[in-house]
């Protein structure tokens, strides 16, 4: 007689043995490479003359970096609040690819899906599809989704209240950090599936043809026509207990 062995529904956050020490270094670093880049937001953004509450309050509601700049850099430059909305949305509108690779890891749940998609930027679903299989996939996403959007907000909030204390941020150097634990994260994907390599090639070659010729952030939005030689949603091939054939 088989015994009855409760399953972990998919949804109900993710499975103890699925987080692992690795999986928390890796969030950590990229969680301090955040940190930086969310200092130097919130004091930019107070530094140019915008009030405390700004950069603060858009990140926890808007939560999404590039737009956040993109969108404060307007606003500073002179531009109007619609025209600084627009451009945060024309530069976030690539979550909308994102989200499609990482819907089946957000819960089932009506609240999780939500609060799930609130929390998907370009690191959680890099940490989420660089897993092998659903429970480290669901794992990954909400780990580094909430470890990351706490160290966001905590970081704007102190680099606005420092304000222009720290002066130019940009002098240290210190947000070249954040692209290169990306490139770390995606390495393993690009090993080991042809598709995306030939994605991410011709993604990056058509990013820099046109970067000396568009506003900063198209060329970002215009690589993910690289998608088109995936062939299908980045993440749902080679994932166990998925295979063909006779074996089950």
């Amino acid at each position: 007689m088989r015994s009855a062995q409760r399953t972990p529904s998919p949804g109900h956050g993710p499975h103890p043995s699925a987080v692992d020490a690795g999986l928390l270094r890796d969030v950590s670093l990229v969680c301090l490479a955040g940190g930086v880049v969310g200092v130097s937001f919130g004091a930019i953004a107070v530094a140019g003359g915008l009030p405390v509450w700004v950069p603060v309050v858009m990140s926890l509601t808007v939560y999404a970096g590039s737009a956040q700049f993109s969108a404060v850099g307007v606003l500073l430059a002179g531009g109007g609040p619609v025209a600084a909305a627009a451009a945060g949305l024309l530069l976030n509108t690539r979550t909308a690819a994102f989200s499609l690779a990482v819907a089946e890891h957000l819960g089932r749940t009506r609240l999780a899906r939500l609060v799930g998609a609130h929390l998907v930027t370009d690191e959680t679903v890099a940490f989420t599809l660089a897993q092998r299989d659903p429970a480290r996939r669901r794992a990954a996403f909400w780990v580094s989704g909430i470890g990351l959007f706490t160290v966001w907000n905590v970081c704007v909030a102190a680099g606005a209240l420092a304000g222009g204390a720290l002066g130019d941020t940009a002098r240290y150097g210190l947000d070249a950090a954040f692209p290169a634990v990306l490139v770390a994260l995606v390495l393993p994907a690009l090993r080991e599936d042809a598709g995306v390599r030939r994605a991410a090639l011709a993604g990056a070659v058509l990013a820099l043809a046109l970067t000396p010729a568009v506003p900063a952030g198209v060329p970002v939005l215009a690589a993910l026509a690289g998608l088109a030689l995936r062939g299908g949603v980045p993440g749902q091939r080679g994932v166990p207990g998925r295979r063909k054939g006779p074996r089950s």
